[in-house]
């Protein structure tokens, strides 16, 4: 059995590492491109239909597993997404990129809860480093998949999707052959029908008594994150175009890679949860004033390596705080609110970055897009402060119950087996 979790664990691991490598391969090249050709609008258009897949499996995913077990969930998801990549390079126009945009994001959303699924099913002892190892792959594909991306940024996109199609034809081939059906804790039953193929129950996880604004908050990270994937490649593609459009990916992955665990681990020591969020969202906010008055490669550099503070300190704080404000009987809820308002964040972000920089191109106002970021990523490091109180140790949950270090300690831990 532990060899079959070490296979499993290789089979995950290699498969995130190319799904991200290829991922950041084509959309900064993509978005740039449409850019040019169409509208920043209609970039964000493209981009946004890959959430919307993403949050429209969430509802399949069970079903799926249920029927066809957790790594022909993953096999299917990984399969639609080779493919829909694959004729990516062999179609033309927003509205037939949109539609394969879907089922690329359909593919994720069903394939990427398969993988954290196996990774959640091996014994508590062994879950911290395999989930480490899993985020590792992920920013080390990132990085990977940058580099390529600015080495096959001036290439057909014909040629450039069908590199993309190899690496997610890999993806699906290792994490198929390499984890078992079931994960290591069994897959629901569907033989007698009572899972449904499509749910809407994950809906019943979005409102959770008392914690609503911190969701909120949180979609309007997911918002400012989106807006800097899909608004710096066209900036790139406008007012750096001696770069590659995925060049502020590698920046940014490659400061993750070595920023990540010391900076969290020295903010986490010294602050409260909301504090360090805010920390993050004041990075977030230079970065964006940086990329506006700018514009420049010099002020790009500078953007990506403080932009980065929004994902080392926000991510992670976030999840302690709702873990130290919401009881443990209702953190399974609390994860569904979560992915609910993330997703609702990443689709609005999309199109807002798109209309935000056809707009200050419209206007006249060179970076306008990126002043409006930073006045609502300063609006959110601000609403952190107000709120940082309530991410000590003690204190009341959202009912006025006493939570003792213990609660506390209990539903950190719950949060981190959910991640």
């Amino acid at each position: 059995m532990i060899r079959e979790r070490k296979r499993a664990l290789v089979g995950v691991v290699g498969g995130i590492l190319l799904a991200n490598t290829g991922s950041y391969i084509w959309f900064p090249v993509l978005v740039a491109t449409l850019g040019g050709s169409d509208s920043g609008f209609w970039a964000g258009v493209v981009m946004c239909m890959t959430y919307v897949g993403r949050l429209l499996a969430t509802f399949c995913y069970e079903g799926v597993a249920a029927r066809a077990g957790v790594r022909g969930g993953v096999f299917l998801g990984t399969a639609l997404e080779a493919v829909a990549l694959g004729l990516m390079g062999f179609t033309d126009g927003v509205l037939a990129y949109s539609v394969l945009a879907f089922f690329i994001g359909f593919g994720s959303g069903t394939s990427f809860p398969g993988l954290k699924n196996v990774l959640v099913s091996f014994p508590e002892d062994e879950r911290p480093k395999a989930f480490s190892a899993f985020q590792m792959a992920g920013q080390v594909g990132l990085f990977g998949g940058a580099l390529l991306g600015a080495v096959l940024a001036d290439v057909e996109l014909r040629t450039l999707f069908t590199v993309v199609f190899v690496f997610f034809t890999g993806f699906c081939l290792i994490t198929s052959a390499l984890i078992p059906r079931g994960g290591f804790g069994g897959a629901p039953d569907a033989a007698d029908g009572r899972v449904p193929l499509f749910s809407l129950t994950a809906f019943k996880g979005i409102e959770v008594r008392g914690a609503t604004r911190y969701f909120l908050l949180s979609a309007a990270f997911w918002f400012l994150s989106l807006g800097f994937v899909v608004g710096i490649p066209l900036h790139m593609d406008e007012y750096v175009p001696g770069w590659a459009p995925s060049a502020p990916f590698w920046i940014t992955g490659l400061s993750i890679l070595v920023l990540q665990y010391p900076l969290f681990k020295l903010f986490n020591k010294r602050f409260s949860p909301g504090a360090v969020m805010a920390v993050g969202l004041a990075g977030m906010t230079v970065a964006f004033l940086a990329f506006g008055a700018g514009r420049t490669a010099p002020w790009v550099v500078v953007g990506c390596l403080t932009v980065v503070l929004g994902e080392i300190l926000f991510v992670p704080s976030f999840d302690l705080w709702i873990a130290r404000r919401v009881p443990e009987d209702r953190l399974a809820r609390a994860m569904g609110a979560m992915h609910f308002f993330r997703s609702a964040g990443n689709m609005a972000g999309s199109l807002a970055a798109g209309i935000l920089f056809d707009l200050s191109r419209s206007l006249g106002v060179a970076g306008g897009n990126w002043y409006v970021a930073a006045l609502l990523a300063a609006g959110c490091a601000l609403a952190c402060l107000s709120g940082r109180h309530s991410g000590t140790a003690t204190g009341t949950d959202a009912a006025g119950v006493d939570v003792t270090e213990n609660d506390v300690t209990q539903s950190e831990e719950a949060v981190r087996e959910n991640v």
